[in-house]
């Protein structure tokens, strides 16, 4: 298994970026079917997800966000994003978006690995504190925790879950 950063969708070596981005699709569909808790809510279309795509893919060409991946061959089995400010006040921290991970690949340490990557790719971009918030009770809590990250504080009734229920969310940090 491999974990990188992609630079842009045409140099992730997959035959091509329509290919990325229908492997990544693919992956936020399993997520969303799957119950996580990424922005999404049911039924969420092949469509949604590629407008969601280029919209990530235009976010790294700007230099505001970079995406790791966890591919095995050809095939995509997790990533998560790392979005960032160009505003001064905010220029050394980081946010952790959409980490996600195929339901068939779960349990195998993917998410802990691309995390470290993330966290390795924030130090490389002089960003020394990293914000994320995940859905309270959620199984990447324990991961976050795991990985030295400190309960910030929750947040009642902040998102729709995938099958439209509001659910708190917690927030997490970690200075590195």
């Amino acid at each position: 298994m491999d974990i990188s950063v992609v630079e842009s969708f045409e140099t992730t070596g997959l035959a091509s970026s329509q290919d990325v981005r229908d492997a990544l699709s693919s992956l936020l569909i399993d997520s969303v079917d799957s119950g996580a808790s990424v922005g999404f809510v049911t039924p969420f279309s092949h469509a949604d997800a590629m407008a969601y795509w280029d919209g990530v893919e235009a976010d790294i060409n700007s230099g505001m966000r970079k995406l790791i991946l966890a591919c095995d061959g050809d095939e995509i089995l997790g990533c998560v994003q790392l979005s960032t400010t160009d505003k001064r006040n905010g220029l050394h921290r980081g946010e952790v978006e959409k980490l996600m991970v195929r339901t068939s690949a779960r349990g195998k340490g993917i998410a802990k690995k691309l995390m470290l990557k993330l966290e390795g790719l924030a130090l490389e971009l002089d960003r020394t504190l990293i914000v994320l918030d995940t859905r309270k009770g959620d199984v990447a809590s324990t991961l976050y925790i795991n990985l030295g990250y400190s309960f910030a504080g929750e947040i009642p009734n902040f998102a729709l879950s995938s099958s439209g229920e509001y659910e708190a969310t917690v927030l997490f940090y970690k200075e590195l």
